[in-house]
């Protein structure tokens, strides 16, 4: 293995957190990439600095054209989710990091609140490293990790839960929607539901996020009534917790995040455009 490439998944990693947008991720990493292969290593003291330094900053860059486009886009928007095999030790691994709601947390922070806050959360970057890569004083660094743990406390992310648990809920919502019954899919809805759909004006979906459960439950009716008869609902990790993708000629045309608390499901978030599902394969 050539020196740095062992560093390649822990790239991918951090600008997959910072953009939200694999293909995003992966231009950013290889384009770093290239640039390592043809710098002089005598130059460098360490090269996981160079490489986190490198793909930080063109992260931020990227961060910022990304912003101005989001503005135009159609709809909610939601970041591109993993979709693993329903394993309960990768659901724990990656649950928190990973989560749709945690990476929309950090669509709150600025690009550089976000940088300084993911190296030093999740990669474990000290003030002084974290400086280094922005070009800012330590200071300004505290300032920055402190202010976007506060953005994201304020949020109050919903505390872990039981995976399994989690899976039963998922399985009773897909019987209970197959069979449009709405009396016991409220018993499964928080009355403070959310339902968030991302068809970034490629397919139908809705263009709010619908909120409580009498509306939650009669738009998920409305939705099953137009679902061709052949689709098929399967269960799967997405975004680190219990959720489903929906097929359709062996196609993901949907991917479900749901996030339940105390048995009862309190946030669903699905994405539909197509651009964001066309890498995934069942």
């Amino acid at each position: 293995m050539s020196s740095g490439e062992q560093h390649l998944p822990r790239l991918r990693g951090l600008a997959y957190r910072m953009l939200g947008v694999h293909a995003d991720a992966e231009d950013i990493v290889q384009d770093v990439w290239s640039r390592w292969l043809a710098l002089p290593r005598a130059d460098v003291e360490s090269p996981l600095g160079w490489l986190i330094t490198a793909t930080t900053r063109a992260c931020i860059d990227r961060l910022r054209q990304l912003r101005r486009e989001r503005e135009a886009y159609v709809g909610p928007w939601l970041p591109e989710p993993e979709i693993a095999d329903a394993d309960p030790e990768r659901s724990l691994e990656i649950a928190d990091e990973l989560s749709i709601a945690f990476l929309l947390m950090l669509e709150r922070l600025s690009p550089e609140e976000r940088a300084a806050f993911l190296l030093h959360a999740a990669f474990d970057q000290g003030h002084a490293q974290i400086a280094a890569v922005l070009g800012k004083s330590e200071a300004s660094v505290r300032q920055l990790v402190h202010r976007a743990k506060s953005h994201i406390e304020s949020e109050r992310p919903r505390p872990n839960v039981d995976r399994a648990r989690a899976r039963v809920v998922v399985q009773h919502f897909l019987e209970a929607w197959q069979s449009r019954d709405r009396a016991r899919l409220l018993d499964l809805l928080r009355t403070d539901v959310t339902y968030t759909s991302d068809g970034g004006g490629r397919v139908a979906a809705a263009t709010r996020v619908v909120v409580g459960a009498e509306r939650v439950s009669r738009f998920l009716v409305g939705i099953y009534s137009k679902l061709p008869p052949d689709e098929q609902r399967i269960p799967r990790l997405v975004a680190g917790a219990p959720g489903y993708v929906r097929l359709r000629q062996g196609q993901i045309v949907a991917a479900v995040a749901v996030e339940t608390e105390q048995d009862r499901i309190a946030a669903m978030y699905t994405v539909l455009n197509p651009d964001k599902l066309r890498f995934y394969r069942v």
